[in-house]
């Protein structure tokens, strides 16, 4: 069982686990709770689990706690249920974000039952505990999130939709840096990051984005830079593209980058520069340098050269050769 826990003080904590590797089952359960009670706290209580899911706890978990809102990304090798009926009251504002898999919410006898399938999200206000079961398999993230802000935006709304909307491509951007850079994080950058998740959540519930908040500019660049990364040999990328998809206007895009010291286009220009030089070293199905500035997008071979010297200091050939590769 694999293991990494850092509690930085009571506000923040995070912790990894992993009992799906070999001979991790029989502690894996017991593990889990203990990293959870340590690290998240009493704030976020964790539910009764059946039986069956006690034994056979094969799960991959990565948590985190910023002040009131706790983030679990799990990949669950086993399927995993609650048991008994729960009982005492819950205030909470609760986000679901299936990649992989099912999570059902409510047993199957529940008139109020919900599957959140594949590729979907659901986002409610939770005001008693309920019932849950995932698939074996199941990949998902789910927020807890104070209801003091979030619960007059939801009040009995049940908020489901597609997890890939503009909307949740930067909210998946800036949860995944909270787990990435929260235990550097000093006081004011903590705060930070929890404002601009709770301001992100908002605009979920809202379907729109608050264009003048200036907190969600560093998740607004990720989570175009991410989409920009899987878009890079397409002719079709340019920032206005990326402006519409994620629903802010062209303007917002670039004060976001410029909030970080660069451009959007210097961004793109820069990835498919550095995937053709990759691309120079492979060992396999080279291209002649021609068809790798038509394939990532140059104008034409001379401006390709000319931009690649620049930022490496060698034309591709010099590169390609400088590296044992052939270039012509």
């Amino acid at each position: 069982m694999n293991s990494t826990g850092v509690k930085v003080d009571g506000s923040i904590g995070a912790f990894s686990l992993d009992s799906t590797v070999p001979g991790a089952v029989s502690r894996g359960f017991d593990a889990f709770l203990r990293e959870w009670q340590t690290q998240i706290g009493d704030g976020f209580p964790q539910p009764a689990y059946s039986p069956a899911t006690i034994r056979d706890f094969r799960v991959k978990s990565r948590v985190a706690k910023v002040h009131d809102v706790a983030i679990t990304d799990v990949h669950g090798a086993s399927a995993v249920r609650t048991a008994g009926t729960p009982a005492g009251i819950e205030d909470q504002v609760r986000m679901y974000v299936v990649r992989r898999g099912a999570w059902a919410l409510g047993g199957p006898r529940d008139r109020g039952q919900h599957i959140v399938s594949t590729g979907q999200f659901l986002l409610r206000h939770v005001g008693r505990p309920s019932h849950f079961e995932t698939a074996p398999n199941t990949t998902a993230r789910v927020l807890v999130l104070p209801a003091t802000t979030l619960k007059p935006l939801i009040v009995n709304r049940i908020i489901t939709g597609p997890a890939d909307t503009a909307e949740m491509r930067v909210l998946a951007a800036h949860t995944n840096m909270i787990h990435e850079t929260m235990t550097d994080l000093g006081p004011a950058g903590v705060h930070a990051v929890h404002s601009t998740l709770i301001e992100l959540v908002k605009a979920v519930a809202l379907r729109r984005f608050d264009n003048a908040e200036p907190q969600l500019a560093p998740a607004l660049a990720q989570a175009a830079k991410s989409l920009a990364d899987t878009h890079l040999a397409d002719p079709e990328l340019t920032p206005t593209m990326l402006a519409r998809e994620l629903k802010v206007s062209l303007r917002t895009l670039q004060r976001a980058f410029a909030a970080l010291g660069e451009s959007v286009t210097a961004y793109i220009r820069h990835r498919r520069l550095e995937e053709a030089r990759l691309a120079l070293t492979a060992p396999h199905g080279r291209r002649n340098i021609s068809a790798l500035a038509a394939y990532w997008q140059f104008a034409d071979s001379s401006h390709f050269t000319r931009v690649f010297k620049k930022r490496y200091g060698q034309t591709p050939t010099e590169y390609a050769r400088s590296t044992g590769s052939a270039g012509n």
